[in-house]
């Protein structure tokens, strides 16, 4: 006959084998186990309403929360809030700066000449209310928008520039020769005089841009910060044509610049001659002048000597002795006078 033992805790039940050992068996309540699933259940389903209810909002982020459908409220501070699990849903959009690459667009000058724009834009969201109302907090619609907006804007600003006007103006900043009092001199201008070089701020090509995009912000809750051109190219199959006529272009300027410096040359040259002329014209006056007043000194010497009798035989034997001198040349020293020659009556003492 067994022999059962009840434990208040576990119920185990003992008895006697055939070999006479005794026979222990447990058994776990019923009623305990189903409520460690109960428990467990309502754990998992706490954790669950608890994940649900928190908003984790970052540093870079807006949270909107939607109440069925409608925006309810807009969380902007960093940090942890809650929102009524299955009644209300969250939606997520950029608080950074961010970057929107423009694809390489064609534009066309006044001049209607073609130029290939490559650029960037920089922004962000302002308003995230209006960003979801109008572009249902979606990056992608808010970077179409802006494609279309700053293509249209630069396509207006080109459209009413020239082509040189158009690459002067990129960085916002031109050079420029000026003279001595300020003035611009353009490439016809001869001016042989030094002039400098200055760098003028004019309006860029951006801020240009920009200047044509001022509704974004109320209309769709963004701020364009920047548009930047970050290539400005001529379409391939232009290059080379353009290539070609800027040479020419330059080929005529360097002409003309030739022509003109040949000609202001001449000029100086001629005004050189003439000025030469005119003191070798004078050099001469005076050198006759000279001449002239140095024979009327000898004259006046000459006429002074003849004047005095006892100086007069002096100078008659002096000029004598020099015309001798200068009758007698080479190696024959022998000079034969006439009886009447001056020489002759000096040396027999008739003068």
């Amino acid at each position: 006959m067994a022999d059962y033992t009840e434990n208040p805790n576990i119920r185990s039940f003992e008895r006697f084998n055939s070999d006479g050992t005794k026979k222990k068996e447990k058994k776990n309540g019923k009623d305990g186990k189903k409520l460690g699933v109960f428990f467990g259940v309502l754990a998992v389903i706490a954790v669950f309403l608890l994940a649900n209810c928190m908003v984790v909002t970052r540093q870079n982020q807006f949270k909107l929360i939607r109440q069925f459908g409608r925006v309810d409220r807009v969380v902007s501070v960093p940090g942890l809030s809650f929102k009524l699990p299955f009644v209300e849903s969250v939606d997520t959009v950029p608080k950074e700066l961010l970057l929107y690459d423009l694809p390489a667009s064609d534009v066309i000058t006044s001049d209607k000449k073609t130029m290939i724009v490559d650029s960037y834009v920089l922004w962000r969201v302002t308003d995230p209310l209006r960003f979801a109302q109008t572009l249902s907090c979606s990056v992608q619609n808010a970077e179409s928008r802006i494609d279309a907006i700053v293509y249209n804007a630069t396509k207006n600003t080109i459209s009413n520039m020239k082509q040189d006007e158009v690459i002067r103006s990129r960085d916002g900043k031109m050079t420029i020769t000026v003279d001595e009092t300020g003035t611009e001199l353009s490439g016809n201008d001869l001016d042989l005089s030094e002039g400098k070089e200055e760098v003028i701020e004019i309006t860029s090509l951006t801020e240009e841009v920009m200047g044509q995009i001022n509704h974004v912000e109320d209309q769709y809750g963004i701020e364009l910060v920047a548009v930047e051109v970050k290539k400005l190219d001529l379409p391939d199959d232009n290059k080379q044509a353009v290539y070609t006529r800027m040479i020419s272009e330059r080929g005529n300027i360097a002409a003309q610049y030739t022509a003109e410096g040949k000609s202001e040359a001449k000029m100086i040259e001629n005004t050189t001659d003439k000025e030469v002329s005119i003191m070798l014209s004078d050099a001469r006056a005076k050198a006759a002048a000279t001449v002239a007043e140095g024979e009327a000194e000898y004259m006046r010497i000459l006429s002074g000597a003849y004047a005095d009798p006892e100086k007069t035989d002096f100078y008659s034997f002096v000029r004598a002795l020099d015309a001798l001198k200068e009758s007698v040349v080479g190696d024959n020293k022998t000079v034969i006078l006439n009886e009447d020659s001056p020489i002759t009556q000096i040396f027999n003492g008739r003068y």
